[in-house]
């Protein structure tokens, strides 16, 4: 599999912007996949995010089990501020607003000590695709942002008023290159590289080969696949389960991939962490 690679052009303007404009943010909202916490986190921004406070929030935690309250352990444990969130259920409104009220506490205190009545700004950053639109527009109460399943949908950088915050939405962005294919797989699994400059088929190889080592029970009761030796063969056995048989025998492993990477970003292999806490132990954010 050649290596992945994605940093657009307009990455490097919206960054330029978000540090031209933070500081006059009171913190970040920083918005990580549950699925993949440690592949979401660039380490890029923290150059931008300066000194403010971040609210780490693992989003689709619906999509993901149990091994995300390992990394909430985890990020608390080096002092950060950490929530999971689904941010299609308006439950978890209450929930970030706590926990923004929370880090804005002591500036709020010394604001009515003077008199003052302030709004709290905060910037809404991170890697593509992983819901920062979906949260403004939770926050907000209505469809502010443009949202979509294809990364890159945010291009530009701009305030929104969001109930008794306002929130800078600020377009996706990668590290200029990826040293670390593994991390960069995960990212392209949940979609938060273009799927344009991908081979789906090694995509779907690759995403089989690791389902196999870390849920191989959910690729039996999704699939029926129970060989899980050899990746093609686990390929081919979801392709004979979903019908994707060309003419003359041969497999559709095109409807193969795109059907698979579907169904992991949708939830319909299961809920699933890929990866897992105790391997970040030694993790400098």
């Amino acid at each position: 599999m050649k290596n992945i690679q994605w940093f657009p052009g307009h990455m490097t303007r919206a960054m330029r912007d978000m540090e031209a404009k933070r500081n006059l943010c009171d913190g970040v909202i920083c918005v990580l996949d549950a699925r993949a916490p440690i592949a979401t986190v660039n380490k890029n921004l923290n150059k931008i995010f300066g000194a403010k406070p971040v609210l780490y929030v693992f989003n689709k935690a619906d999509l993901s089990d149990g091994k995300l309250d390992g990394f909430v352990k985890l990020f608390e444990s080096k002092g950060k501020y950490c929530v999971k969130c689904d941010a299609t259920n308006i439950s978890a409104k209450r929930i970030l607003t706590q926990k923004l009220n929370a880090i804005t506490e002591e500036k709020r205190a010394r604001a009515e000590a003077k008199g003052l009545n302030r709004t709290f700004r905060f910037m809404v950053a991170g890697i593509p695709n992983t819901g920062k639109s979906t949260i403004v527009n939770l926050l907000s109460g209505q469809k502010r942002a443009k949202t979509g399943d294809k990364a890159g949908v945010t291009r530009d950088v701009r305030w929104l008023r969001c109930g008794a915050f306002d929130l800078l939405d600020t377009p996706g962005t990668m590290p200029p290159s990826f040293d670390d294919q593994y991390h960069a797989k995960h990212l392209a699994y949940i979609g938060s590289i273009n799927d344009d400059i991908l081979d789906m088929d090694d995509i779907a190889l690759e995403l089989l080969g690791e389902l196999a080592e870390k849920y191989p029970q959910n690729l039996t009761e999704r699939y029926g696949i129970t060989d899980y030796s050899e990746k093609l063969g686990m390929y081919e056995a979801l392709c004979k389960r979903r019908g994707f048989i060309l003419r003359g025998g041969e497999f559709d492993y095109e409807r193969g991939a795109k059907a698979l990477i579907d169904d992991f970003r949708k939830g319909r292999v299961g809920k699933i962490c890929l990866e897992t806490a105790s391997d970040y132990t030694d993790y400098e954010f």
